[in-house]
């Protein structure tokens, strides 16, 4: 446990103490944690469990040392400020509630010569999920149908975006809406995929899945290698060129676009003679079908196994024995190569060389799958309580962009329109970030950095504000220092 001065809480009979830095409000007998786990009962006091967490930046060679805190005889030098920048993030600093307090940390520094502040606490998140992007082109389940997990529903399937398919997961309907068991399995399941850690989900419908931030995701227990080039009609696109000359025709299998390459565009753009050979579904503009197939795990996330099944008809006016047609999926995992013989029937034959290099750099072109969970959550009037008195100039100051947002330290997207809706990817977020209380809800980290002036100028709460020299000095023994994230954009304050 982290040796630090009681934050809040109320004695009780028998060295009880009553937390209140949430709505559970648990009697914690001594030695014992609270229902989070976040806070516990050292001997009648009520401490947290976490770490203050600090992240230094490093300068570097040449760049000049921006003074955040003044040489002193009393700084220890556990962390040396004379080489590095400090940033007090909000992880293990505790919440606002019962929301009419000031952030637990309000801290003043000196960024670039400009007076600095940041304020710092723990979100209560009610009124948050996670967007899970699941970069595949594998059918993994109808749009709008339910993501299941511990036979609860915890999401549902949303529209495909390009070479990935998207779940939405959690929100305050699954959290506080459905019966208790729903919510607590829903906020198990965020709290874990925040974490980084896997879990299993399945679609009602579709596939069974392996989720977790930055690994590869697996379907129906087959790891998935490859994020697709494009659909089938990009890379005819992209290729057409590379296949003039080694085949007479392309077919790119794709659930959404498939592309023909003679009909297309670009073959017609290479002269390349038409081959005759129609494929089924619903033909768009020249060399582009929708529809050829039912969405599944095969090729290009359709259900075809066997891609000759996609050839309706071949055209003898057109086709001549000989002919050189190669169908591959949009990833080149799967390919065939065929020649047409005397009756124009496709044979499988042995691919030419440099029609396997085309098919190997459709491959090389695709990268590599990958797992993204973005955390999404709306910043309300109760927390916005501890940074400003006036809560609706603070979000006015972050829509114009005076204030900036960080989870952790990490950049936030802001979405357009009002309240304070933010989204992060939680990869870019320091571990051990995320906890949660029983109500059920999410507790994240957050971090309002502006002006000086500005924050006084905003009502806020100025006469909290701790120089960042002082709070190391108080808290710095207890806290643990990281190394700054390196793809992170240092938080300084809007200009």
């Amino acid at each position: 446990m982290v040796d630090r001065t009681s934050i809040f809480g109320a004695a009780e009979a028998d060295g009880i103490v009553r937390c209140d830095a949430c709505p559970v409000l648990c009697r914690i007998r001594p030695g014992r944690a609270g229902a989070c786990h976040r806070y516990a009962n050292d001997n009648g006091t009520l401490i947290r469990t976490d770490p203050l967490v600090l992240l230094r930046r490093t300068v570097e060679a040449g760049e000049p040392v921006i003074p955040f805190l003044d040489a002193s005889e009393d700084w220890d030098g556990n962390i040396a400020p004379a080489a590095e920048t400090i940033f007090v993030t909000a992880i293990g600093a505790g919440t606002t509630y019962p929301d009419y307090k000031p952030a637990p940390f309000i801290v003043s520094s000196k960024h670039a010569g400009v007076d600095t502040v940041t304020v710092v606490t723990e979100g209560i998140f009610s009124y948050c999920g996670l967007k899970a992007k699941i970069d595949t082109d594998r059918h993994l389940g109808p749009e709008s149908a339910r993501v299941m997990h511990e036979g609860e529903q915890i999401g549902h399937v949303t529209t495909a975006e390009y070479g990935s398919q998207m779940l939405s997961l959690g929100g305050v309907r699954h959290l506080t809406g459905g019966s208790k068991r729903e919510g607590n399995v829903t906020c198990a399941a965020m709290l874990a995929l925040c974490r980084k850690e896997a879990i299993e989900v399945e679609i009602e419908g579709g596939s069974r899945l392996t989720l977790q931030a930055g690994a590869a995701p697996i379907v129906n227990g087959v790891p998935e290698s490859r994020m697709r080039v494009g659909c089938g009609s990009a890379a005819i696109g992209i290729f057409a060129q590379q296949w003039q000359g080694h085949v007479d025709e392309v077919i790119v299998v794709d659930d959404h676009i498939t592309g023909v390459l003679t009909e297309h565009q670009a073959g017609k753009c290479l002269d390349m003679r038409p081959s005759g050979v129609r494929v089924r579904g619903r033909r768009s503009t020249p060399g582009r079908y929708f529809q050829v197939a039912h969405p599944g795990t095969g090729w290009g996330g359709t259900d075809i196994s066997d891609p000759l099944t996609l050839i309706e008809s071949i055209d003898p006016r057109l086709a001549w024995p000989g002919l050189r047609l190669l169908l591959t999926s949009t990833t080149g995992e799967d390919s065939l190569y065929v020649e047409l013989d005397e009756t124009l029937r496709p044979v499988p034959a042995r691919m030419p060389a440099p029609v396997a290099g085309t098919v190997a750099r459709i491959g090389e072109n695709c990268e590599p799958a990958l797992t993204s969970i973005l955390f999404m959550a709306g910043a309300g009037g109760s927390l916005r309580a501890g940074v400003t008195e006036n809560p609706i100039l603070l979000t006015r100051g972050v829509q114009r962009g005076d204030v900036r947002v960080t989870m952790g330290g990490a950049p936030c997207y802001l979405y357009p329109g009002g309240g304070i809706t933010i989204m992060a990817d939680v990869l870019a977020i320091p571990d051990k970030a995320f906890g949660h209380v029983p109500t059920p809800a999410l507790v994240a980290p957050l971090e309002f950095t502006l002006r000086a002036e500005l924050y006084a100028a905003l009502g806020g709460h100025v006469e909290r504000a701790l120089g960042l020299e002082a709070l190391l000095a108080q808290y710095g023994q207890g806290a643990t220092s990281e190394a700054w994230p390196a793809g992170n954009p240092w938080p300084s304050a809007p200009p």
